[in-house]
């Protein structure tokens, strides 16, 4: 048999077409379609948008009356059950399709399986579990939302090669180049949510929104821990002309007046539990699940990287290391917080992957939350 012509081909094809509403469709799955008659691919699609058409409806819209008697390439099972669009399987019916090859079924127990079965039981050959590690992999933030109800914690720090996000005077901008911080920006685009402690806003005034260079970018939720409110009214972040909205993490010590002055600016405060007067990470992450964040990035300073390192909350990270050394006792190191006490609790991480972004490389890779 072609090598071409192969089912892992097709849902390869299927696989990257979903890569491409990377940022877009939170909080629905990333999802590619792709319809094939006698070795020929007479249909593409991928869920370009939260609401709109599914994968499977684009790509058969597509292939028209040449998806009569075809299979259709999906990376997650069609669904069965009406949400923001119709039913998939009832598209897959209409078109004739003959044969189903998903790579995984829907994780969501209310539905999993049920587009299978369904189509099955109307004459519809329905294979599954061909690259379901990979869809998963792509669609971590997704999954874990699902069966956790928590947000897939990403870290990103910028530092040089000796782990220094800054001089001993404080001077960092900028430490990485062109590229890694273009890359950053995609990192942001990706993710439902970005958070910072209050120490980066009055170090930096930063503005938390996507800026990327050759197309138009999704800003992401704007959270900041600052456990009494210490943000000034000024801070940039406050006064963006952004789709987005900002919200204040904050404990019940928060001054009313300033809780007050937020809400006049915008702002949504949010009343956390505290641990020795700085806002509970954990009950936190369990409001941004309830609040439908699948993903979130969590872009520093070093004592916010550090607390979710020590508690062990962190799912990936991408640190970018620029081609040079700072050196000094009191340079600013990358993470702070408590550490471990032995190499024996040492961070593990996993599937490391490394890439040049111009002169900067970057290393990202996995982390055991155990």
């Amino acid at each position: 048999m072609n090598p071409a012509h192969t089912d892992e081909h097709y849902l390869r094809i299927a696989l990257k077409l979903a890569a491409k509403s990377a940022g877009w469709v939170s909080p629905n799955p990333m999802v590619g379609a792709v319809v094939v008659k006698k070795g020929v691919v007479v249909g593409q699609g991928w869920h370009r948008r939260y609401g709109g058409p599914h994968a499977e409806v684009e790509a058969l819209r597509e292939a028209g009356n040449r998806a009569r008697g075809a299979t259709l390439y999906v990376t997650l099972e069609p669904c069965n059950h009406h949400g923001k669009t119709p039913p998939c399987t009832e598209a897959v019916l209409a078109a004739g399709v003959s044969r189903v090859v998903a790579a995984t079924p829907d994780p969501n127990r209310r539905v999993s399986g049920g587009g299978a079965a369904f189509l099955r039981e109307k004459g519809v050959q329905v294979e599954m579990g061909l690259l379901a590690g990979e869809v998963r992999r792509l669609n971590e933030a997704w999954f874990t939302w699902l069966e956790e109800g928590l947000p897939f914690v990403n870290v990103k720090a910028a530092c040089s090669l000796d782990g220094k996000i800054a001089t001993r005077t404080g001077d960092s901008q900028w430490l990485t180049g062109e590229a890694a911080r273009n890359f950053g920006h995609r990192l942001r685009q990706e993710c439902d949510a970005i958070l910072v402690g209050i120490g980066t806003v009055l170090a930096d005034d930063p503005q938390l929104t996507t800026r990327l260079t050759r197309r138009r970018g999704k800003d992401p939720i704007r959270v900041v821990l600052d456990s009494r409110l210490r943000i000034p009214p000024a801070a940039t972040l406050l006064h963006l002309k952004s789709s987005t909205p900002t919200w204040i993490a904050t404990t019940m010590a928060a001054p009313p007046e300033k809780v007050q002055a937020l809400k006049a600016l915008g702002a949504e405060v949010l009343f956390m539990p505290d641990v020795e007067g700085r806002v509970a990470l954990e009950p936190l992450l369990q409001e941004l699940g309830r609040r439908r964040v699948q993903s979130l990035l969590v872009e520093g300073g070093a004592e916010i990287l550090g607390a979710f390192l020590d508690q062990r909350l962190v799912h990936k990270f991408y640190f970018f290391y620029a081609p040079k050394i700072l050196g000094g006792k009191d340079a600013y190191p990358a993470v702070a917080g408590r550490g471990v006490a032995c190499l024996a609790e040492a961070h593990q991480a996993r599937d490391l992957s490394l890439r040049r972004l111009g002169p900067d490389l970057l290393v990202s890779g996995y982390l055991d939350k155990s």
